[in-house]
């Protein structure tokens, strides 16, 4: 059994040889790196595709912090919303990340309805105010990340019920654990987006974040939204007896959130610990072994 196990050697080879062979150089990996190397372990066959998926959904993502005006960040996402109509009209428009997602369209009859509902929910996002709630962060997680993921499933040609269920949970985990690893960066730019009824409940005002705040109230903010990432993925695990395991290459961002809720307990949530801003060398090779191991 032990001589099943590939070497630490072979495991940093195998990962050079895939990042060295990246299908997409227009990735834009400094903005989703857990994303690229998690693609970069998919099957060949969806490997592409995946890529194509992240870079959209980097580019959407992105639009809220890199533009000065609200308006011209609602002219950029009805750039995508055309850009994808044109998609599914076989004419997309001359640009790298669209011609790479036409492509991922083609291959895989990707649902225009996932792309469309992650650029929508994006758009309101620029609204740029806190969650009024934990419902509301997790419903604007299911439309974004969740749909990334029905997505990342139909590319791996699964389709499952089981599979859409942990999918879902996963996606929630995925814009929790997003928040609030983002926490420090938007206090630096005097914003909070940490959801309101929690705040409320610790007595801990968006002041107290924007200041970095470590003391008592504040980390009990960050134990119940962790709490309830922690929570989702559980949920997602209890259906892994019944998803075939073609789908389990879309659930290795798993690993990249199991991470975070560990390290940021061990010291005692304080989401402005400085060893939080420190990305972990080993998960990649967590994700590699994760994948051999064919689980999530």
């Amino acid at each position: 059994w032990l001589g099943s196990i590939p070497s630490t050697n072979s495991i940093t080879l195998d990962l050079f040889q895939i990042i060295c062979l990246c299908p997409l150089p227009c990735f834009p990996r400094s903005r989703d790196y857990d994303g690229f190397v998690s693609s970069l372990l998919l099957p060949e066959d969806a490997r592409r595709s995946s890529l194509a998926l992240r870079a959209f959904n980097v580019e959407l993502a992105q639009v809220k912090d890199s533009v000065s005006q609200k308006t011209i960040g609602l002219m950029r996402m009805q750039f995508w919303k055309t850009t994808v109509e044109e998609i599914y009209r076989d004419d997309p428009p001359v640009q790298p990340v669209s011609a790479e997602l036409w492509r991922a369209v083609k291959k895989h009859y990707l649902t225009k309805r996932w792309m469309l509902r992650i650029i929508s929910e994006r758009e309101k996002d620029m609204e740029d105010r806190a969650y009024r709630n934990l419902q509301e962060l997790e419903a604007y997680s299911e439309n974004t990340q969740s749909s990334l993921l029905y997505l990342l499933l139909e590319s791996l040609g699964v389709k499952d019920v089981h599979a859409d269920h942990a999918a879902s949970h996963i996606g929630k985990a995925q814009g929790i654990v997003t928040c609030l690893r983002a926490t420090p960066y938007h206090s630096s730019r005097r914003k909070v987006y940490l959801p309101m009824d929690i705040c409320m409940l610790h007595r801990a005002s968006q002041e107290d974040f924007i200041r970095g705040s470590r003391e008592q109230n504040a980390r009990d903010v960050v134990y119940d939204i962790a709490s309830q990432a922690h929570v989702h993925l559980q949920h997602a695990r209890s259906f892994s007896k019944n998803i075939p395991a073609s789908a389990f290459p879309a659930f290795l961002q798993t690993v990249v959130l199991e991470d975070y809720l560990q390290r940021v307990r061990r010291v005692d949530f304080d989401v402005f610990h400085p060893s939080l801003q420190k990305r972990n060398p080993l998960i990649p090779i967590q994700l590699y072994f994760r994948s051999w191991k064919k689980t999530y």
